[in-house]
């Protein structure tokens, strides 16, 4: 059964950096689209950064986060990664990883109503 169990999240201040970490089991990691998305109180779930299959060749990110987050993917510990840099206020949410079978990452971050299965996701909060 496809399970995501993500971790990292904290408080941090303005300016600070954090570093998610989602263990992925019940799919052969390696050959899926990977990403993740966030969702602030209020608001809808949205893609923050997606990477290709494999290699990881290719990322995407949503503009808000472009130059202050990086995804990465170990795939031989089915292990996916975003750090995030220069953290603001706005960033604050529920962060969660998916998966998709190979895809494109930029409509697989653009569609997160097409994702079926969700993990319970790490809070990130970003105050003084």
């Amino acid at each position: 059964q496809l399970q995501f169990v993500e971790s990292g999240g904290g408080l941090v201040q303005p300016g600070g950096s954090l570093r998610l970490s989602c263990v992925v089991s019940g799919t052969p990691f390696p050959y899926r689209t990977m990403g993740w998305f966030r969702q602030a109180p209020g608001k809808e779930r949205e893609g923050v950064a997606c990477i290709s299959s494999h290699d990881g060749e290719t990322t995407y990110y949503v503009d808000s986060v472009k130059d202050r987050f990086t995804i990465s993917r170990d795939n031989a510990a089915a292990t996916l990664y975003l750090q995030m840099n220069s953290l603001k206020p706005e960033d604050t949410a529920v962060y969660y990883c998916a998966s998709r079978p190979p895809t494109n990452i930029q409509q697989m971050c653009e569609a997160p109503s097409a994702i079926m299965r969700w993990g319970k996701g790490t809070l990130v909060t970003v105050s003084s």
